[in-house]
């Protein structure tokens, strides 16, 4: 089994690309929540291994549903993460959510000449999807170029009008300074973003994480934390020689290891305790869809 060859997206260090985001998240009922992002958001299956189902969210973000008496997390952890659905159908989202029944924890307040407008749903376990659009506006100089390049994901599961452009991985903390240096100079992201008490960093064309300052977000700081973020590389060996290198990063496997013939990972944990995971997935039976999906990117 050979890993697929990618084009490198990671600009500053072309040995360690990322080609897609993604984050795993874990379910006490995973038919119920499949179902949920399938026929209420409409996303597309690109691979199905049972106990835990991909999706795509956006060009280059992914959505992993995991069977949590199977995955490294359990249904009971804090859900201490949110994932931002940036689209420019944002009204549109909103009347289609709540014609579904889908529970809000924020409503949509649209106030002339905020940076963004958006709405909070929460899925059917407590995770909270945030459906956002940036407006033009000083704060997002950086970032509103990248969005512009961005084709908008439609898929045949929802109306073709709705959209989404890119994720946003909201994840919070106690000492900001100290994870801005993490994934500004140890990951090598590029900040987008800085709203003070949140800032983004761009990992791919699509994907992108959000720290924020944990007294001030909609999430407290929490030890434990059901997610796992992710990305996809074509070189996840190089990525874990670099990773042991870096004081700020602890392994939770000291070794790649090779999941059903489907994927090579590694896991480990940022300095407040998410876990990280980085993945190269091979090319083999059930990884159709998703292979080819990643090597359209080169």
């Amino acid at each position: 089994m050979t890993p697929i060859i990618l084009y490198a997206l990671l600009a500053a260090a072309p040995a360690r690309d990322i080609i897609a985001n993604n984050a795993f998240f874990y379910y006490a009922d995973l038919r119920g929540a499949f179902r949920f992002y399938t026929e209420k958001l409409g996303l597309e299956t690109v691979a199905d291994y049972g106990f835990a189902k991909i999706l795509q969210v956006a060009d280059t973000s992914y959505l992993i549903l995991v069977d949590a008496t199977k995955g490294m997390h359990t249904a009971a952890e804090p859900k201490t993460v949110a994932m931002a659905l940036v689209t420019d159908e944002l009204e549109g989202w909103y009347e289609r959510m709540k014609a579904l029944g889908v529970p809000m924890r924020n409503e949509l307040e649209v106030v002339p000449g905020k940076p963004h407008h958006g709405f909070v749903a929460i899925d059917p376990e407590g995770y909270f999807l945030e459906f956002e659009r940036f407006n033009p506006h000083p704060e997002n100089a950086k970032l509103l170029p990248l969005l512009e390049r961005a084709p908008s994901l439609r898929t045949p599961g929802r109306p073709r009008e709705l959209g989404i452009k890119a994720t946003i991985l909201w994840m919070y903390y106690k000492d900001m300074a100290a994870i801005q240096k993490f994934y500004g100079d140890v990951m090598g992201f590029d900040q987008v973003l800085d709203q003070g008490w949140a800032k983004i960093y761009a990992n791919s064309p699509t994907g992108f994480i959000g720290p924020v300052d944990e007294t001030k977000g909609m999430h407290r700081f929490s030890q434990d934390k059901g997610v796992t973020a992710s990305w996809f590389t074509t070189d996840v060996d190089s990525w874990l020689e670099y990773l042991k290198g870096q004081k700020s990063f602890r392994l939770r496997t000291p070794e790649i290891m090779d999941e059903s013939g489907k994927v090579r990972v590694f896991v480990g944990y940022d300095p407040e305790n998410y876990f990280l995971e980085f993945d190269t997935f091979l090319d083999v039976a059930g990884n159709e869809k998703l292979v080819e999906k990643l090597r359209a990117k080169r």
